[in-house]
């Protein structure tokens, strides 16, 4: 399939913080894309990057051929975003919120069906401060899709979620690719991307380690482990077969 998504050589830093150093993805059109990695790990830069909501300091991007910096009105037609952590104001209600964020659009989809699709009907009156933490992510969701976008960017979509939420919300995603929309999910949940995304960028310490299926990932894991844990003596040491430390023997 072609590719939506172009990152080349991307880099941004903050000070003396390098929060992304040159990374590179490709994703396809009508794909799952997660984006896997520790809290800190660059991920949500990367993202917000490819939105056009950060100015990277030197590399290239591209999503739907558009230059989210450059093209960056052209590409808010076309690009649904959901924040790591957004809010709306705590007496605005569903449904004025998504009749509002539609208006920003030239070619909106149907609020009303979106807010049916997605189980929120029965709180269209009801004021944002007032919905569970569950009903606040669906209408996240409803609010990224409200202008038809071909991509739809979702950024640590279940966390603070119950089991139950995080499961309904897996499902409302897997209804939104059927719709024909290719979707970027940042997770750093394991078992949210075996369960969702076609193909997984690993990033840690703002680089890109390694890009394959879930399952692929999972057999790459050398049989050695690495432990991590805290004691008295032996504080943040990492253990990894031969170069674990040793106690010196007594006798």
């Amino acid at each position: 399939m072609p590719a939506v998504i172009e990152v080349q050589d991307l880099h941004k830093q903050y000070g003396d913080t390098v929060a992304v150093e040159d990374i590179s993805l490709t994703v396809s059109e009508g794909e799952i894309f997660g984006i896997l990695g520790p809290n800190g790990a660059g991920k949500s830069t990367t993202v917000e990057c490819i939105e056009g909501l950060r100015s990277p300091d030197r590399g290239q991007i591209r999503v739907l051929g558009l230059d989210p910096q450059h093209d960056r009105a052209e590409l808010t037609q076309r690009l649904g975003v959901q924040l790591q952590d957004s809010h709306l104001p705590a007496r605005l209600k569903v449904a004025e919120a998504l009749d509002l964020y539609s208006s920003f659009y030239r070619n909106p989809a149907d609020w009303r069906a979106l807010m049916d699709v997605l189980g929120l009907s029965a709180k269209a009156g009801t004021p944002f401060g007032k919905l569970s933490g569950g009903q606040k992510q669906r209408l996240s969701i409803a609010l990224a899709l409200v202008g038809n976008p071909k991509v739809a960017m979702l950024d640590e979509l279940t966390t603070g979620l119950d089991p139950q939420a995080r499961r309904d919300t897996w499902e409302l995603i897997e209804q939104v690719r059927d719709r024909g929309v290719t979707i970027v999910l940042v997770t750093h949940f394991m078992e949210e991307a075996e369960r969702l995304c076609d193909r997984v960028a690993l990033i840690d310490s703002g680089r890109v380690v390694a890009v394959d299926t879930p399952a692929g990932l999972t057999e790459r894991v050398d049989a050695d482990q690495r432990i991590q844990f805290a004691g008295a003596e032996f504080a943040h040491q990492r253990f990894d077969g031969e170069h674990a430390p040793r106690r010196e023997d007594p006798r």
